[in-house]
């Protein structure tokens, strides 16, 4: 794999260089794959570098990539976002605890349809009386 620069700009406010270029490669290249190369190339270690992005177009060998090069890996991690897939998992204890029954809740009874027509029937009967 090959990488070609087209763009370097030296950022001094986040204290990181932002790469554009392309890859040459028969297969997608993977983050890992990119931040070495570029570790490389730059002579930095690849734990300093936040690929962003790695495009390509349908039918071609060439990639897109944009990456951004820090100084150390503390200002990789306060600056950039970290994805869930990156964070640390937590490996808390758990202990096995037994799940409480949920009580049930007592069913309204509705009444059924021949004492809702004598209900009704005598409203009406009420009615005519008066």
């Amino acid at each position: 794999m090959e990488f070609k620069i087209t763009e370097e700009k030296e950022n001094a406010l986040f204290n990181r260089k932002e790469i554009k270029g392309f890859i040459d490669s028969e297969v997608v290249p993977s983050r890992i794959e990119t931040s070495k190369i570029l570790s490389e190339k730059f002579k930095v270690p690849w734990e300093n570098i936040k690929i962003k992005k790695i495009v390509g177009k349908f039918g071609s060998k060439t990639f897109s990539v944009e990456a951004n090069i820090y100084s150390s890996e503390q200002d990789k991690d306060s600056i950039e976002l970290k994805k869930k897939k990156e964070m640390p998992e937590k490996k808390t204890e758990e202990t096995p605890t037994k799940e409480a029954p949920v009580p049930e809740t007592p069913k309204e009874t509705t009444p059924a349809p021949e004492e809702k027509l004598q209900e009704n029937e005598l409203k009406i009967d009420e009615k005519t009386e008066q």
